[in-house]
């Protein structure tokens, strides 16, 4: 087999940079991942048991919600005139009682034990 004079530096170079770090010169070889926000804007975020979570976005002073699950995203109504936060569209059904929340979807319930997390 025959080398030529220049593939032979080019391999006698490499192989005195032992430990030298290319990384650095590489403008996309960056370690450091940067993970774009999760939280829809103007969403009020709920983490459930069994690590699941959806987010609620207020529509029209209160009247209706913007509920904006992984798989999906439905409007639900507010039912009734009463004090009480639940909102529905005849399958879906989600009450929120102060920094908790119960989203049951037809006779099972989907979501429970939902909490806001601390400072949001």
């Amino acid at each position: 087999m025959r080398t030529t004079g220049a593939g032979l530096t080019c391999m006698v170079l490499l192989a005195g940079c032992g430990e030298m770090n290319v990384k650095k010169y590489l403008p996309f070889a960056n370690d450091t991942v940067q993970e774009r926000p999760r939280m829809p804007a103007n969403a009020t975020e709920y983490q459930c048991a069994a690590g699941k979570r959806f987010f609620v976005r207020t529509l029209d002073g209160g009247a209706a919600v913007w509920l904006i699950l992984p798989e999906r995203e439905v409007r639900l109504d507010k039912l009734g005139s009463d004090a009480a936060l639940r909102y529905g569209n005849g399958i879906a059904v989600l009450e929120i009682n102060g920094n908790e929340a119960t989203l049951k979807d037809g006779a099972a319930t989907s979501f429970a034990g939902c909490k806001m997390p601390p400072g949001q």
